[in-house]
């Protein structure tokens, strides 16, 4: 029993090594990005976390730190490493939610409920810090501001969310259909 325990956390220490290696990397290296002020779109930059949220609570944490990281080292404007930062919100609860017994993500309007509710949180996380960190203080906010932070990056997080966690989860069950990861939730 200790060495199937012992093999269990290796595993799963590994497994969240070359998450958080893949969240340092795309933000990084991804050829695919779109930076709008405060709002900013890095293809797949999303997956890692949504992967790591499948395994347990501790993995997802890890691997924010980790992406966070990643848009700190790639030069991204400290507004956008605080977003990313941010997302431990949404990856805690999704984790604890997903790690639960009975959780099912099927069928497909199940799943998309799930991923719009969970990148709501994801959206009004970011809003709330391009918020604080951009207008607090500043007086005479015009409505550019206001296009910018509910528009392009609510609405456009949540989309962009919605679109890595699809992507995520497809990987997820190729990757668990290819090897020997088992991930809860994915029939």
């Amino acid at each position: 029993m200790g060495q199937t325990n012992r093999t269990s956390r290796t595993k799963q220490l590994t497994i969240t090594a070359a998450l958080t290696a893949i969240g340092i990397l795309i933000p990084m290296v991804m050829p695919i990005r779109l930076v709008i002020g405060p709002a900013s779109y890095t293809l797949g930059s999303h997956i890692p976390l949504f992967l790591a949220m499948f395994i347990s609570p501790t993995t997802a944490i890890l691997v924010t730190l980790g992406t966070t990281l990643g848009f700190f080292i790639g030069g991204f404007p400290i507004i956008i490493v605080l977003r990313a930062l941010s997302h431990l919100v949404f990856v805690s609860i999704g984790a604890y939610y997903l790690n639960r017994d009975n959780v099912d993500l099927q069928p497909a309007p199940k799943r998309y409920l799930f991923s719009f509710v969970l990148n709501l949180i994801h959206g009004i996380g970011e809003v709330v810090v391009v918020f604080v960190f951009t207008a607090v203080g500043s007086q005479g906010l015009d409505a550019n501001f206001w296009y910018t932070l509910f528009v392009l990056v609510g609405i456009g997080t949540v989309i962009h969310g919605m679109i890595d966690f699809e992507l995520a989860y497809y990987f997820a069950r190729v990757l668990q259909g290819r090897t020997r990861i088992q991930l809860p939730n994915l029939n």
